[in-house]
């Protein structure tokens, strides 16, 4: 990634200080003017009212790795269950605490319930974000010092499977998957030459960038010739694989796949862990725990179990209409002269579109641009772009999740479209719209899919 230098990286101390310094000196001098501890905690709690004030009721939010849960999954993060430790793996002689019973009974609904949902043999949920769940399976895979390929982040690829991330601080040698830049899948003859060449270990499958299915089959039969697995990281496409609005990798002959729940599944922040062959089992479970995960909140599996409850009633059609709303929006943006990839192909069959915002100022300057009506996107690279633009990136990706579960449809995607081409095309200021924003967003109260509200109407 792209790590700007300058002093803007050293608090007043010349101290090297990542995080924003003057978001930092704020939040000080926040403390430093309350009277005593409690009041600073109620400057916690304001600062978290203001964004469920702002981002909850008055933005229309359009990113692709955030999905809103329902009343009652919401409200078991909060159960009394959380305060409860569970190391250990499901069973009274796994645990190392007496008292887990119940526990016990809660965890086992999870895994059961991921196993129907998803279709597969095995289901791991004690992982508290995919990227864990990504550390083991290069626990469980491979080994330090082994090859292992993936997508490089300008066209899609994450940092979880590459240098910056787990595989490289495991130790692992990376080398990219060969892509195809205008398709935006792997390009499978380039494959079958560069594969062999180095025949890794593990091939990771994982896009934060995915539009369209990638060859899962084809990639699997070149590298079973030396016993190479294949690891699909689902991060964003694992609610669409559950709701059937996606390619199995699975069925098509991935080994492992992990995902996020808090992405187009819509539930906690979570990772997932899935499978079907028992001659991995143990290496998997074992990395789990002890390696990965201890105590690893159970309110947050709870909630988990009963968000895929609400997956297995409402995950087809809430999964279709986030495809569809994602094509539409993605047309009518392309149609008010935002460019967008993936046009001739249909833009999108996943949740997400892929704006090329370098008429635009580029990726942030766009983003940051949105956000002043109140519109929420995030700058995201190109495939001409480097990994160095990690930070000035040429587009945006625009997802369609929380719309959709507001219970918006193809002609508020199309009213979208309107605001987004207003400010970037037609350069109308941004506050003059944020009313506009405001008000589209505050006609979809409802959040549906989920037992308390159903289906949204029509």
């Amino acid at each position: 990634m792209n790590r700007p230098e300058g002093r803007d990286r050293f608090d007043g101390h010349n101290r090297y200080e990542r995080h924003d310094a003057g978001v930092l000196a704020a939040a000080r001098a926040v403390i430093d003017a309350c009277a005593d501890a409690s009041e600073m905690g109620e400057k916690v709690k304001e600062a978290v009212a203001r964004n469920a004030a702002w981002r909850g009721e008055e933005c229309i939010n359009l990113l692709a790795p955030e999905a809103p849960t329902s009343p009652s999954v919401r409200a078991l993060l909060a159960a009394e269950i959380g305060t409860r430790a569970a190391e250990g793996h499901i069973g009274a002689v796994n645990r190392w605490f007496a008292g887990t019973r119940h526990i016990d009974e809660v965890e086992a609904l999870c895994v059961e319930l991921l196993k129907r949902h998803f279709r597969c043999n095995y289901a791991d949920h004690r992982m508290c974000a995919s990227m864990i769940g990504n550390a083991v399976v290069y626990t469980a895979l491979s080994r330090p010092g082994e090859v292992i390929m993936s997508a490089a982040q300008p066209v899609g690829g994450h940092s979880s499977n590459r240098l910056d991330g787990p595989a490289g601080a495991m130790g692992r040698k990376i080398v990219d998957i060969p892509f195809d830049p205008r398709e935006l899948v792997v390009d499978i003859d380039l494959f079958r030459k560069a594969a062999p060449l180095v025949q890794p270990r593990l091939v990771a499958l994982g896009l934060s960038m995915t539009l369209f299915p990638q060859p899962v089959a084809d990639m699997k039969s070149v590298i079973g010739e030396w016993g190479g697995k294949l690891f699909f990281d689902a991060a964003h496409q694992l609610g669409l694989i559950g709701g059937r609005q996606f390619q199995d990798p699975l069925a098509e002959g991935a080994d492992i796949m992990t995902g996020s729940a808090g992405k187009t599944f819509s539930g906690p922040q979570s990772g997932i862990i899935l499978w079907d062959d028992p001659e991995i089992t143990e290496a998997v479970t074992e990395a789990v725990f002890p390696v990965w995960a201890a105590t690893h909140q159970v309110n947050r599996v709870a909630a988990l179990a009963l968000a895929t409850a609400e997956a297995l009633a409402f995950g087809d059609r809430l999964q279709a209409q986030i495809v569809a709303n994602a094509r539409a929006l993605a047309k009518a943006l392309q149609e008010r002269g935002v460019p967008m990839l993936g046009a001739h192909k249909g833009f999108t069959t996943t949740h997400q579109a892929i704006a090329d915002m370098r008429s635009f100022g580029r990726g942030l300057v766009a983003a940051k641009t949105l956000e002043r009506a109140n519109i929420i996107v995030n700058k995201n690279l190109l495939p001409e772009d480097r990994k160095e633009d990690w930070d000035y990136p040429g587009g945006a990706r625009i997802g369609t999740i929380e719309v959709t579960r507001f219970g918006m449809k193809e002609a508020e995607m199309e009213k979208i479209a309107d605001f987004i081409a207003r400010i970037l095309v037609q350069g109308e200021e941004p506050e003059r719209l944020r009313p506009e924003v405001v008000a589209l967003r505050r006609s979809f109260p409802t959040l549906y899919y989920c037992f308390e509200h159903g289906l949204p109407p029509g």
